[in-house]
């Protein structure tokens, strides 16, 4: 007798083998004509369809539309990561030769810095503007209250939510 887990294994399996057959190249292509670079169109088709393969979907009824959504989301954490790259790149070029870390060094704190961004991500956009407001840019809490057009009472509560956020999620 057929395990039922089984089963379902194998139908998503087909399902993904059938996707990418049938419709990689025309992903690769799409993201190849917004990116414009070939290795990182094909990185990022890959990485749409390990995301897919580990969805265990079944059954996808739009095809394209499917892969345009979850590349979609791929693409915009690509493109963040490349951003926080790029920046933490200009503050290297501008420390003396002495100071600047080795290529170990500044994989690590790349690293890093993608966690501490995905983590930030997931928090109300107000809240994160106040959190980076305050530990970027050192701003005191009237002073973002001020910028943000809210109370002190609630940059506080902001604050907290942040530190409470990034404790968890450090555990």
């Amino acid at each position: 007798m057929n395990d039922p887990g089984s089963v379902v294994n194998d139908c998503h399996l087909r399902t993904v083998a059938d996707l990418y057959s049938g419709h990689h190249g025309w992903l690769y292509a799409r993201l190849y004509r917004k990116l414009g670079n070939a290795l990182d169109a094909a990185d990022l088709a890959h990485d749409t369809f390990i995301r897919i393969l580990a969805s265990k979907v079944a059954v996808i009824e739009e095809p394209r539309a499917y892969l345009s959504c979850v590349a979609g989301g791929i693409l915009v954490n690509w493109f963040q990561r490349k951003a926080l790259e790029r920046a933490y790149l200009q503050a290297l070029a501008s420390l003396p030769a002495p100071e600047v870390p080795s290529p170990e060094r500044r994989l690590l704190v790349l690293e890093a810095l993608y966690e501490i961004d995905a983590m930030l991500d997931t928090l109300p956009t107000q809240v994160k503007r106040a959190f980076l407001l305050s530990q970027l840019n050192g701003l005191k809490y009237d002073d973002i209250a001020t910028q943000l057009g809210v109370s002190l009472i609630t940059i506080k509560r902001y604050m907290k939510q942040a530190f409470l956020h990034c404790l968890m999620l450090v555990d």
